[in-house]
């Protein structure tokens, strides 16, 4: 089993994709443009800035990425810098296990605790044949074979969610103004008919970048914060002497 192929298991892609991808929902009604504004968003409507936002997000060279969500009733965290470049690193936390995860290029380490590899291979019905000892807080590659950049550490697979259709990016509604990490940020609203609520937050000043998304109610409730955009992100393949065979994972 592969690095890339044990994120997916962990949830990575999930939490981060479920709660951004909350702003392509079917809504209940679209904001319109209101008169006498002022400021970046003046005359825009409220649809019209998400696409906005969507869309500077994608452009950005790199973002630091960290949410809390649940999945399948169990609470998970993710903390990760991803970059246009390939270039990832960033910490998972689940329930009692937690993983560190690198890229550079096209080559993606996992470092995880006990627990983690226990859950992982007891989720794959494989018996650890004390392979869990051998893979603990040690590195793990991803075969070398792999191709792509899917997961956490594929920065654009994540913006794509929000605007994988464009008909459903529609209904959104503007709300106050406000703050988020200091920066002013304006926020668009949105109720789905399964009684879900999105809430998206647009700076307002320089490029109109994603801050956060939450999503409340639903079987996925989570909350996204977008922050360090076009910071270099450094990551670097660890030493070879702490890096193990991904095949152990197999059990």
């Amino acid at each position: 089993m592969s690095a890339k192929k044990v994120l997916v298991l962990f949830g990575a892609v999930t939490l981060g994709v479920s709660v951004l991808a909350g702003c392509g929902e079917g809504g209940d009604g679209g904001g319109s443009a209101g008169s006498g504004e002022k400021g970046p968003f003046a005359g825009k409507s409220a649809d019209e800035i998400a696409a906005a936002a969507v869309k500077a997000t994608r452009d950005a060279e790199s973002v630091h990425i960290t949410g809390t969500g649940k999945q399948q009733g169990q609470e998970m965290k993710l903390d990760f810098s991803v970059d246009n470049k390939d270039n990832c690193t960033g910490t998972l936390t689940g329930p009692e296990a937690e993983a560190d995860v690198v890229q550079v290029g096209q080559a993606v380490y996992l470092r995880a605790d006990k627990a983690f590899w226990e859950n992982i291979l007891k989720a794959q019905g494989a018996a650890s044949d004390g392979a869990v000892d051998k893979l603990a807080g040690k590195w793990v590659k991803s075969d070398a074979d792999e191709a792509g950049t899917e997961g956490m550490c594929d920065k654009q697979a994540v913006v794509a969610a929000l605007d994988s259709d464009k008909s459903e990016r529609k209904g959104m509604k503007k709300g106050k103004e406000t703050e988020v990490n200091g920066e002013s940020a304006l926020t668009l609203t949105k109720k789905a008919e399964n009684g879900e609520e999105f809430t998206l937050y647009v700076a307002t000043e320089g490029e109109p970048y994603i801050l956060k998304a939450v999503n409340k109610g639903g079987e996925n409730p989570g909350e996204t914060t977008l922050t360090d955009y076009n910071k270099k992100v450094d990551a670097e393949e660890p030493p070879a002497d702490e890096v193990v065979d991904p095949k152990q994972v197999q059990g």
